[in-house]
């Protein structure tokens, strides 16, 4: 009698050494990929047709960090959103690699193109997403819904323990927040505060009648791990009341199988049009010298996203289709 598959189907990179990966499949057919470089110094995209076509696509650099000045060091985490019928990409970045009271000084900032081709036009400076706290702040991602365009990110608040917390406001353009930050979530259970308190990168993914919110926490080494948030498609999104938060990660490090660290992901839609992709940074070894946010061995990876009975996201393991 059989009860698992006979054979496991253990994934490959995707991308080498791209961090906190977003694919975006956009109207026009394309799949759209950008990333953080090792260098943390530039913004790059590249396109195809197909998920995996994304790997031999030729890179593009669309912005590069000025040489001096708020945002001249450190650009971590960009995404390429469509909004309101342009092309934005939303960063944070560092006026120097200095580290002032336990952390980096990353504010957040965004770029537009009204290109049709995101690879091709000019990028605008849109300037600072001034979220009304001036701290340490980034990963912001956005979505729509029922209308409203509403900002997603990580900040550090002043009086709760550890680097950052999970904020969401609604939105007046693309570049500008509207309403005061809401908090939804911080480090506070055993697997969100090893090595470091982080809730970091969150993404959305709308279905089944719920929005889910995924984020990663702790710190960067093989304890980074994935968390969740869900509430009701019909429920106030800016109400916390809203959103129940899992006790326990939903993706992990994979021992058996050598996939160490998943975390800061997206989620894209798969070939079909009906599936949902996971889509995620992770290493396929432990052996860090230093500090593993200079390592640049944080691999993009992508497999399906399954779904249970009640309509919940299943993750699975990192290391398995």
């Amino acid at each position: 009698m059989t009860t698992e598959k006979t054979a496991v189907e253990k994934l490959s990179p995707l991308i080498l050494q791209r961090a906190d990966p977003h694919i975006y499949r956009h109207s026009d057919g394309y799949y759209y990929f950008t990333a953080s470089v090792p260098q943390y110094d530039r913004i790059e995209i590249r396109r195809a047709t197909t998920i995996a076509g994304l790997a031999e696509a030729a890179p593009k650099d669309v912005w590069t960090k000025p040489d001096s000045g708020a945002y001249s060091e450190l650009l971590w985490a960009p995404e390429l959103h469509f909004n309101e019928g342009a092309w934005y990409v939303y960063f944070a970045a560092a006026p120097s690699r200095d580290i002032k009271d336990d952390l980096f000084q990353h504010r957040m900032y965004c770029v537009r193109n009204q290109n049709a081709n995101p690879l091709e036009g000019e990028w605008e400076f849109m300037g600072q997403i001034d979220t009304g706290i001036d701290t340490f702040c980034l990963d912001a991602t956005t979505f729509t819904h029922k209308g409203q365009l509403y900002y997603l990110w990580a900040q550090k608040d002043k009086e709760i323990r550890g680097n950052s917390n999970l904020y969401i406001a609604p939105m007046s353009n693309p570049w500008t927040i509207a309403g005061k930050p809401v908090m939804l979530s911080k480090p506070e259970y055993d697997w969100e505060i090893e090595r470091f308190w982080v809730n970091e990168g969150p993404s959305v993914v709308k279905r089944n009648g719920r929005i889910f919110i995924t984020y990663s926490a702790s710190g960067t080494g093989i304890e980074y791990a994935m968390g969740l948030l869900w509430a009701d498609e019909n429920a106030d999104l800016l109400d916390p009341a809203s959103w129940t938060k899992s006790k326990e990660p939903v993706l992990q490090s994979c021992l058996e199988h050598g996939i160490y660290g998943p975390g800061h992901n997206s989620f894209t839609v798969s070939e079909d049009g009906e599936g949902v992709m996971l889509v995620y940074h992770a290493r396929t070894y432990t052996e860090i010298i230093g500090d593993p946010l200079w390592n640049p061995d944080r691999h993009t990876f992508v497999k399906p996203l399954r779904w249970d009975e009640q309509g919940m996201p299943v993750f699975g393991r990192p290391s398995i289709a």
